[in-house]
């Protein structure tokens, strides 16, 4: 049997598929010591050991199997896989609200690499279409596809891009948007939108998914449909983030720019709203406010949009022992605004002073936010917070460390005066600054407690 039908395997794993005539993508019985298993036999990444052979099962996982407990191969079928989703030409139906969907790469947009055993942003925005047909029935979509990269890619030249994009598509009249983007740094590119994209007549909706589209638990499109209802239906004109509500496909959350995060690594439920309470739940049949404020829906075509940014910004995550030239080394690095995440109500070590001033001197602007995510910093409570507070930093109330990181570079790349920058951080342009948290939304559903536990038995399973 030739080389190139055992794409990826080496080694004893290949010796193994050449012993029992099997190759890649061929439908397989494999008897073990643990048992046996069926399926369609997949590529190997070429930097993967030679020790296993990989299994897509019947639900649509993949397994790994041992070498070392393979009693017996049979190879039952063969038929080379194609996954690669056919791009189609999204139908026109009139009535139906007119969408853009702005495609920047991310798990919403992306299939399985069996070269390198990678999810790879790969799918256009047109080819969302042939993967998730309902959105035909929502609206009219049209797509562009801005960049193709992971959200960890993401930064202020992208920020400046997609405003000006969607401000030239709210002038030419559209419903709504939708921005494909990948989940770990949607929430910042959530915040930079609604600074950069002001008083918009339209929904802006963000979305992801936690589990790429080749895999039978994914949230894509049921998060597509979602924020094409948003964006398309909906009366809520503000930057959103749309994603699942619950960990189930129950519905999904419809999340302010500036008030959401990222807070599991892999649930579908990940984004919460911080320090306050959702914007609205979303089906596919309509939209249900939660917060009675926000911004309506209009029918003018008049929007704001500021494309600025300056980069040398920084966040510092404060930990115990914090030495001064972790701040010295970014003044002399140029750097022009400073995020601290201090500990408690806002506080850093005493050490830390003297780098502290030097950055008041230097002109560079120095704000405080706390670890704690959920509260406010409060530094006149404790000497150390009334030290900091007269030798420069400012607190931020409860700003979320990453949305005043972006606020921050956003108010620099318009401004270098420090007291116009301190005012612009402290003027609140869509909720980043609360008066007070609700009274019900600081909620942890922490398991063993007997009342969550009864509440999951009985009302929620």
């Amino acid at each position: 049997m030739s080389e190139d039908i055992f794409q990826g395997y080496k080694g004893q794993a290949l010796e193994v598929l050449k012993k029992f005539n099997v190759r890649v993508w061929g439908q397989a019985e494999i008897e073990t010591t643990r048992g046996k298993f069926k399926g369609t036999v997949l590529p190997r990444s070429e930097n993967d050991d030679d020790k296993h052979i990989v299994l897509k099962i019947i639900t649509g996982y993949n397994i790994g199997i041992d070498i070392d407990t393979v009693k017996g191969m049979k190879e039952t079928g063969y038929k080379k896989a194609n996954y690669k989703i056919p791009e189609k030409e999204f139908p026109y139906t009139e009535g139906l609200p007119k969408v853009k969907l702005f495609g920047t790469g991310g798990t919403i947009a992306s299939r399985l690499d069996y070269r390198t055993g990678a999810v790879i942003p790969a799918f256009s925005p047109g080819e969302l279409y042939g993967a998730v047909p309902e959105l035909a029935d929502i609206c009219n979509l049209d797509t562009e596809k801005l960049f193709a990269v992971f959200s960890e890619n993401m930064g202020p030249e992208q920020y400046k891009k997609l405003a000006i994009a969607i401000g030239k598509e709210i002038e030419k009249g559209i419903d709504g948007i939708i921005i494909g983007h990948g989940t770990d740094t949607l929430h910042h590119t959530a915040a930079a939108l609604t600074f950069m994209v002001q008083n918009s007549p339209v929904p802006i909706v963000l979305v992801g998914s936690q589990r790429s589209s080749d895999r039978p638990s994914s949230d894509a499109a049921l998060n597509l449909m979602h924020a094409a209802t948003a964006a398309g239906h909906g009366d809520i004109a503000e930057v959103m983030v749309c994603m699942f509500g619950p960990t189930s496909d129950e519905y999904g959350l419809l999340h302010r720019g500036t008030r959401v995060r990222k807070m599991h690594s892999s649930y579908r439920s990940t984004f919460r709203t911080i320090g306050d309470t959702p914007l609205a739940t979303v089906t596919r049949k309509g939209v249900k406010s939660i917060k009675p404020i926000y911004n309506h829906r209009r029918k003018d075509n008049n929007v704001k949009i500021l494309p600025f940014f300056e980069e040398k910004v920084a966040m510092i995550y404060y930990y115990t022992n914090m030495q001064p030239d972790m701040i010295d080394s970014l003044i002399d690095a140029g750097y022009k605004g400073i995020i601290i995440i201090g500990t408690g109500l806002g506080h850093v070590n005493k050490p830390l002073y003297p780098a502290i001033v030097r950055a008041k001197e230097k002109g560079v602007a120095v704000f405080m936010t706390v670890q704690t995510l959920w509260g406010y910093v409060h530094m006149f409570v404790y000497d150390t917070g009334r030290d900091l507070m007269s030798k420069g930093v400012v607190p931020l109330a409860n700003m979320l460390p990453e949305v005043a990181y972006i606020k921050l570079g956003w108010a620099l790349g318009q401004t270098s005066d420090i007291e116009e920058v301190k005012k612009m951080m402290l003027t609140p342009i869509n909720d980043e600054i609360t008066e007070r948290e609700p009274y019900n939304g600081y909620l942890v559903y922490q398991g063993g407690v007997p009342e969550i536990e009864e509440f999951i038995r009985k009302v929620h399973k």
